[in-house]
């Protein structure tokens, strides 16, 4: 087992980890900018670096003084969390050859499933099957062509990164140039690299991804899915599990899929396969998440596996104790309360946070790193809290989201809190007849959008 851990990020992916290693038996370290000297992760670590200033460039961004960190405090690997470091294939690199265990994939898979576009060949060519679109970065000309062929609307969508930057929904040949700019523009400030390519546009669709965990000798474990379908801006907002989309049929497919996916490219350690499901019923891959996901509890509550203890007895060398599919009980729901107010855009809204209360009681879970007074930076993302509920069944799992819900107190700066209610009020929802569209449909029965 591992023996000392450098956790390369903040807020309440940090907190996880190092409770994680604390579990296990492991020391743990973190780093901090000056805006975060008096966060909850440094203060429940072995020990705390400060990295540098506030801005992410200049602290959790900056691979040599985080690999510092880890030299100097004897760590012997690096967690990344996710957001910040957790796909760049040149930390990778960097903590490989400063013999630090990378607590994730080996830098060539990171890299090669960084590349949107080869990750979709790639996959293609081990039997996945892919949105239909352009196999390699296109340029504008190539793009109306390739659009008018595929019928729109279609996705223009960055060659090097995710996460909704440098996307944009095109409906017809008009709003194309204007589209193809400003997506480019977006995805060269996120990624260094404003290539885009192409894919057609399933509407109505539903995100639906696969969590699947991995070791050094070949096996794989499929963790089921995850319906990640409600979202704004592409972000996701709620996410559950089991997917009230699927047949068991499909379910099986899917797993499949990502287990035959893995094989192929070599995947070790945890990681997410994204597909949509088109109203047909059949899925497509779109990407590869190589790192831990925001709403891993969310497997973590169905499967009773504990996904970064897992990723932590990897990393030093362990063989899975089970393979194949992980069984499963009940439903799950995550619930993202953000810092942000819904009724200005989703408006990022820090701020001082003056009192926190948490819900309690069964089947009730709490990722945060808040606490009274904590003052919300404007540098980095807006989550505060993850709210996970388990329950029985679906029914039961909304309920007890509402109930807890209707408990949680956070008073100081606007969050999603409401918003998060009414989407469980509401009949889409409950029926579980929704898509990626859902916000924007919905957005006149939803009255925390409601602009005051």
């Amino acid at each position: 087992m591992l023996r000392r851990v450098l956790v390369a990020n903040r807020g309440e992916i940090a907190v996880r980890v190092i409770r994680a290693a604390h579990e296990l038996g492991i020391e743990a370290v973190a780093v901090y900018s000056t805006a975060d000297r008096d966060a909850m992760h440094v203060r429940i670590a072995d020990r705390a670096v400060c990295i540098g200033p506030p801005p992410a460039t200049d602290s959790y961004l900056n691979i040599p003084s985080v690999v510092a960190a880890a030299g100097t405090t004897g760590c012997d690997a690096v967690h990344p969390g996710y957001g910040f470091l957790a796909e760049n294939p040149a930390f990778v690199h960097a903590c490989e050859q400063s013999d630090l265990v990378f607590v994730g994939p080996g830098a060539d898979v990171m890299e090669r499933m960084g590349d949107k576009v080869r990750a979709k060949a790639e996959l293609a060519a081990a039997g996945v099957p892919v949105v239909p679109g352009t196999d390699r970065a296109t340029s504008l000309p190539e793009t109306a062509a390739v659009a008018d062929d595929l019928g729109y609307p279609i996705l223009l969508k960055a060659s090097a990164g995710g996460g909704g930057k440098g996307m944009r929904l095109v409906d017809g040949r008009a709003a194309l140039e204007g589209a193809f700019q400003m997506a480019s523009g977006e995805a060269l400030a996120a990624f260094g690299d404003g290539s885009l390519y192409v894919e057609k546009a399933l509407i109505p669709a539903r995100h639906v991804e696969v969590q699947v965990l991995t070791d050094g000798q070949g096996g794989v474990l499929t963790l089921g899915e995850r319906e990640c379908s409600i979202q704004r801006r592409h972000q996701k907002l709620i996410e559950e599990s089991p997917s009230p989309a699927l047949t068991p049929e499909r379910r099986e497919a899917m797993e499949a899929a990502a287990e035959r996916a893995c094989a192929a490219i070599g995947y070790r350690n945890a990681g997410t396969f994204e597909f949509l499901l088109g109203p047909d019923g059949e899925f497509y891959f779109i990407e590869l998440n190589a790192r831990l996901q925001v709403e891993h509890p969310v497997s973590e509550l169905v499967t009773g596996i504990d996904l970064v203890h897992g990723q932590l007895r990897v990393a030093a060398g362990e063989p899975l104790p089970v393979t194949g599919r992980a069984p499963r009980r009940g439903h799950a729901i995550e619930l993202r309360i953000n810092a942000e107010d819904p009724r200005r855009g989703f408006a990022p809204s820090p701020g001082q946070v003056e009192r926190f209360r948490p819900p309690l009681g069964p089947g009730v879970r709490v990722d945060t790193h808040v606490e009274d007074g904590l003052v919300v930076p404007p540098y980095y993302d807006s989550l505060l809290a993850k709210l996970i509920v388990w329950a029985e069944d679906r029914h039961g799992a909304i309920a007890r989201g509402r109930r807890a819900l209707a408990e949680l107190e956070v008073t100081g700066v606007p969050t999603t809190r409401e918003l998060a209610l009414d989407i469980l009020h509401s009949e889409q929802f409950v029926a579980g007849s929704y898509s990626t569209s859902f916000i924007e449909e919905a957005e006149h029965l939803l009255p925390a959008l409601r602009a005051r």
